[in-house]
């Protein structure tokens, strides 16, 4: 054999070497997640037919945006009949007030009239409070997520009309293997990849679960003990690029190894 040949024959044989070796590397461990976020759901306090929808799902909002309109009617009805029995307690304390001036009426009969007032004037606050909160008002910023009840349908009480997702509400979920948890901590930002998004997407860990799931009934090896995971998740740094029930990798940087 030629020493030229011995020498090609050598750099193959060290070029597959180095090629196997950086195959053999181990890649900074990925943790498969999904996207999630906190709802804000407005709802009304008493069950009602919805007579105006202000917004469709998808709309950015303000707080205090116009949302939704529920009927009024029995509300309006017992505001008035509050009105009318204000007006009758106010009446009788202008009466009992009078006679207790000119010493006609007694002390007892004032008081009496002014709790009756006090009442009534309760009564036709509760009622303009109740009158009020027909209408829905955003108590937040965001993004009209979900319509629940459409114009004419109803709605029970409490149950939300529609929900609301503010940009900050949005997190990352995924699980870590019970032998990574020391490479995670509170605070730390990690990477999340995912298909077609930008390439300099990232998160901040807020939350690490302090119980694992998924626990095997019986401990007994240690190949059982790396089964267990538990839960991190993480608030993004471009939520507006990301969707809820999206996929994501999430990566941590290759110090943290």
């Amino acid at each position: 054999m030629t020493p030229q040949r011995v020498i090609v024959r050598a750099s193959a044989a060290l070029a597959l070497a180095v090629l196997v070796a950086g195959c053999g590397q181990k890649l900074p461990p990925g943790y498969q997640g999904w996207v999630e976020a906190d709802m804000i759901f407005v709802s009304p306090d008493e069950s009602g037919r919805v007579t105006k929808l202000n917004v469709r799902e998808g709309d950015a909002i303000e707080v205090g945006a116009p949302l939704y309109s529920v009927d009024d009617d029995l509300q309006q009805a017992d505001l008035n009949q509050n009105k009318a029995t204000l007006a009758n307690a106010q009446q009788t304390y202008d009466r009992a007030a009078s006679l207790r001036r000119t010493g006609a009426g007694t002390q007892a009969s004032l008081d009496s009239a002014i709790s009756a007032l006090r009442v009534a004037e309760a009564r036709v606050n509760t009622s303009q409070t109740r009158l009020s909160r027909r209408k829905g008002f955003a108590p937040v910023a965001g993004t009209i997520q979900q319509i629940y009840f459409r114009e004419g349908e109803m709605v029970p009480a409490q149950r939300p009309v529609l929900s609301i997702m503010p940009p900050g509400n949005m997190k990352i979920r995924f699980f870590a293997p019970e032998p990574d948890l020391p490479k995670l901590r509170v605070g730390q930002d990690v990477h999340i990849t995912c298909d077609n998004c930008a390439s300099d997407l990232a998160a901040k860990i807020y939350f690490i679960a302090t119980q694992a799931e998924y626990t095997p009934p019986v401990i007994y090896s240690l190949e059982e003990r790396n089964k267990l995971v538990f839960l991190i998740q993480a608030r993004p740094n471009r939520p507006d690029s990301l969707r809820i029930g999206q996929p994501i990798t999430v990566q941590l940087d290759a110090a943290t190894h």
